[in-house]
């Protein structure tokens, strides 16, 4: 028998707060209104890229607390981390801002998997406020997981660009906020031996049709009982994957109501080949376009998945296949709450 892999929070904790900012390219896609800031170009007044994306981490947590008129110090942890070795993007904001700190690494799952135990923390009177928030950067991710942008490589039509951007959901018990997590469901591993860097969407979709129909099962429930269901990082050769998957090896269906986080921040004719990933795809998604529409009322019941793919450069090198994740959350507005 299956574990039950999901997490129902009795005290349904609130997201009282939070923050996005993207890159340039982002910016010119569908959703530019939606950020809090959009950079004018991808180094935003510092020396290396690698220093902008940590730069971005820190505005975005500086953002939300003072969006939130949450003092800084009123914030018990920093909980999040992002692509780049060791996440140092997370771990040097964390370390700027004086700030406790939970370090994740669920690569572009990341930001799923920072609510996930932000939510358990503060569902269980453990701490009062905790800050959780994840990015990446294109040309980071470029240099580390598959070539420099100056070699000027010629990217396969699977491949997606990484988006630069960064988001934070500042999580609270109490507040005037009427946005709430009320469960969640753990990923497991899923490896379908893929080794090609350049095919993220493939990697990710086993595992977001795994943990999605695992999701179903243990809370029954069906597609039709959410307003949106959005996975982070697919894109758009992912997305119908993780469609033909769920349907043809869990006999569900995922209809008008499915989209991804990768094919609604960038468009086909971008340029982006099959569109965002990135840790800071769904995290600029999140908490930029999808809780504005929840404050708004269009949604009222979200299932919020992050995907990630586990690879490094050293078992790239070591020629090893890329193992998938995904994690999920349910952000439910509820009125009187």
């Amino acid at each position: 028998m299956e574990k039950n892999r999901t997490i129902t929070f009795k005290n349904k904790p609130r997201i009282v707060s939070y923050a996005s900012v993207v890159g340039k390219k982002e910016g010119e896609g569908p959703l530019k209104n939606y950020f809090d800031k959009v950079l004018e170009d991808a180094i935003w007044d510092e020396d290396s890229w690698e220093k902008t994306e940590r730069k971005m981490f820190k505005w975005v947590i500086e953002t939300a607390a003072e969006k939130g008129n949450i003092p800084l110090k009123d914030i018990d942890v920093l909980i999040g981390g992002d692509l780049l070795n060791q996440i140092i993007s997370a771990a040097f904001a964390a370390r700027d801002l004086n700030m406790c700190f939970l370090g994740q690494y669920g690569a572009c799952s990341t930001m799923a998997q920072s609510l996930i135990v932000g939510s358990v923390l503060t569902d269980g009177y453990y701490f009062n406020k905790v800050a959780c928030g994840a990015s990446s950067h294109f040309a980071t991710a470029e240099r580390q997981y598959r070539f420099p942008l100056e070699m000027g490589c010629q990217r396969p039509p699977t491949a997606q660009r990484t988006v630069t951007g960064a988001g934070c959901s500042i999580l609270s018990l109490h507040g005037e906020s009427n946005i709430h997590i009320t469960s969640a469901t753990i990923g497991r591993i899923i490896d379908w031996k893929i080794d090609d860097a350049n095919n993220m969407g493939a990697v990710m979709a086993p595992s977001a049709a795994d943990t999605l129909s695992c999701h179903f099962k243990n809370t029954k429930t069906c597609p039709e009982d959410y307003d949106l269901i959005i996975t982070g990082d697919l894109g758009f050769h992912g997305k119908e994957l993780c469609q033909k998957i769920i349907n043809e090896e869990h006999g569900i269906t995922l209809g008008a109501n499915y989209t991804d986080c990768g094919c609604e921040i960038f468009t086909k004719d971008m340029g982006v080949d099959c569109g965002g990933s990135g840790c800071g795809c769904s995290a600029s998604v999140l908490n930029g376009y999808l809780i504005e529409e929840m404050k708004k009322g269009k949604y009222k019941k979200i299932l919020f998945m992050s995907t990630g793919a586990l690879l490094s450069p050293t078992s790239s090198m070591q020629n090893d296949t890329i193992p998938g994740i995904a994690h999920c959350v349910v952000i439910e507005r509820l009125e009187g709450e």
